[in-house]
């Protein structure tokens, strides 16, 4: 084998496996449009809020014991903050690394259609959300990728000034989660020509319970 061929060769691999991954190949992707926020899980809540107010010189959009929205843009929040001590109050310590960080980062995409639109293309791929959730300011879908790292795709359900005043609303005290939706009941609406309004809609239902996969509960 000659020097070059080793390379060449590894390349060849690699793009075999590429296209064994289950993605289909050439298929024109929806792209998010913007990163949209981080949500931290601590069990130093009121220590997480004020860092975050004076080193980015936050406000705070809504805060109950268990949780903190906050953002320093148009943003109706770039960060939320998971009270452990409330969520998970059988946890080991302050410390404990297993639970406490990141619990998930968020992509805003531009219309329903396009968050559909990928979900039925990582369908395919039997990648498959764990919690799609109407959060009042967001249609989302949650997923893990291979290590288990959470994200949530999501679309904007109004303007900044209707999720500002959503959040500050007694429906959203009331139920600061969301309500579940069926992806597959939605993506039947979009396919039979609903309007971008229809299927943003808040679906009618309980307060969605966060699932075990989400790491909160």
């Amino acid at each position: 084998m000659s020097g070059e061929e080793g390379p060449k060769l590894a390349r060849r691999h690699e793009r075999a496996q590429l296209g064994h991954s289950g993605f289909g190949r050439g298929e024109t992707m929806a792209k998010p449009v913007k990163f949209a926020h981080v949500v931290y899980m601590t069990r130093r809540f009121d220590e997480m809020v004020a860092w975050y107010k004076n080193v980015f010189e936050a406000t705070v959009v809504y805060q109950n014991p268990a949780l903190a929205f906050l953002t320093y843009d148009d943003e109706h929040h770039r960060f939320a903050l998971a009270n452990l001590d409330v969520m998970k109050p059988d946890g080991i310590g302050v410390d404990d690394r297993g639970e406490i960080g990141v619990n998930h980062v968020a992509y805003t995409y531009a219309t329903v259609g396009d968050l559909l639109e990928t979900y039925v293309r990582l369908k395919k791929a039997d990648v498959l959300p764990y919690w799609p959730v109407h959060h009042g300011t967001t249609l989302s879908m949650y997923y893990r990728d291979p290590d288990g790292n959470r994200m949530e795709f999501q679309v904007d359900v109004g303007t900044l000034a209707e999720a500002n005043a959503y959040m500050a609303s007694d429906a959203f005290v009331a139920n600061p989660v969301g309500v579940d939706y069926e992806p597959e009941a939605l993506l039947s609406k979009y396919r039979s020509g609903a309007s971008e309004a229809e299927l943003l809609k808040m679906p009618k239902g309980e307060p969605s319970v966060i699932p075990p996969a989400h790491g909160m509960g």
